[in-house]
């Protein structure tokens, strides 16, 4: 992304400032030293917690083979890529560190870098939202539709996918100045405005209209079984991390948005006034949207008391150093078609199909 883009909430006045007085950029920021103190405590935050949270899902990985915990692994390693590429190379880096912008070709490198871990961090909940919406509306057939070896696949298609469909934000326009907006513009403003609403179309409206529409079914599933509790722990537990993950996700993005689109139309405020109000709610929603990137750990925390225990025993490990009890492993990967409608009081009249897993991760029934 270009110097002074939408998420970086300072514009530097100069190429480089004095140690011992703040850097150009923060002497015209509404928001003084803020903007820093929080960018540094979310990488300081959401950096090892996405980390622990990678080594957490890996072990869950390997001891169940289940697709939800390769979603959510892939979007882990997603958010990672987004808060060392924009929170620190992009922001912390460039305009507190180095003071200057990274030489024009790497910073466009990066600039598409940037835009590909966005995308792939938002649409790799896609994904995980089909394959909640397969395993609490068509229980039966979840394990021969959503199984290792596909989910595999559909988590290299999306980062691929992504990866390829980021190389027009090479051309990403400088927002912060304004571009000329309806027929008056030239060819390259039709085009920087065409890049700009499907950036916006790509990654918040699509993905929150699949959001909202699978979750609303899965919601009503819920309720017209009167059993929102869901008593199939790992089913109920996962449904829960997506609704509350796209939840936040649907929030947070929602301010960067509506900026997105008032900087691509408005004309910049020449009164310091205004320029100001409209400065400091532009850092605003560029905070809220990438807090989305570091929040998702103590989701996990808050919903799932197995991933709370198992963060609290590595910490504890790590900060007495000792060393981690030998994880279980079974001598083969079976899973059982589960439903949240299950119970002991009707789980005699439940049919059940166990599936062993075959060396390419294709689901095989042995038994019923």
């Amino acid at each position: 992304m270009e110097h002074s883009h939408i998420f970086t909430p300072l514009s530097l006045n100069s190429s480089a400032w004095t140690p011992g007085q703040p850097p150009a950029g923060l002497q015209g920021c509404p928001l003084g030293p803020l903007p820093v103190i929080y960018y540094s405590t979310l990488l300081c935050l959401g950096l090892p917690a996405n980390i622990l949270t990678v080594i957490i899902l890996s072990q869950l990985v390997s001891r169940r083979q289940k697709s939800s915990y390769n979603y959510l692994l892939a979007l882990a390693a997603a958010d990672i890529l987004v808060l060392f590429l924009i929170v620190f190379v992009d922001f912390l880096l460039e305009d507190f560190i180095l003071g200057a912008p990274l030489p024009p070709s790497l910073n466009k490198a990066v600039q598409v870098l940037e835009f590909s871990s966005i995308h792939t961090s938002i649409w790799i909940t896609v994904p995980l939202t089909v394959d909640r919406y397969i395993a609490v509306c068509h229980p039966l057939r979840y394990h021969t539709v959503s199984y290792p070896a596909r989910t595999r696949r559909v988590i290299l298609a999306v980062y691929l996918g992504c990866l390829l469909t980021s190389a027009p934000y090479y051309w990403w326009p400088d927002l912060w100045q304004g571009l000329p907006s309806g027929g008056g513009g030239g060819g390259s403003s039709l085009g920087q405005h065409i890049l700009v609403w499907a950036h916006c179309i790509t990654v918040y409206l699509v993905p929150c209209s699949i959001f909202f529409a699978l979750n609303s079914v899965i919601v009503h599933k819920l309720r017209r079984r009167s059993c929102f509790r869901l008593r199939g722990y790992s089913t109920g537990k996962t449904t829960a991390i997506l609704l509350a993950i796209t939840s936040v996700f649907a929030v947070l993005w929602a301010p960067r948005m509506v900026m997105i689109l008032y900087h691509l139309y408005a004309v910049p405020p020449s009164a310091p006034g205004p320029a100001r109000v409209l400065h400091l709610i532009t850092d605003v929603a560029n905070m809220l949207a990438l807090l989305n990137t570091g929040i998702n750990f103590f989701l996990y925390c808050f919903i799932s008391k197995r991933f709370r225990g198992m963060a609290g025993n590595m910490l504890k490990a790590f900060f007495r150093c000792q060393k981690q009890p030998a994880p279980f492993y079974a001598s083969h990967n079976f899973s059982i078609t589960s439903s949240p409608w299950i119970s002991p009081a009707n789980s005699h009249c439940i049919k059940m199909f166990v599936y062993q897993y075959d060396r390419n991760g294709k689901p095989v029934c042995i038994s019923s």
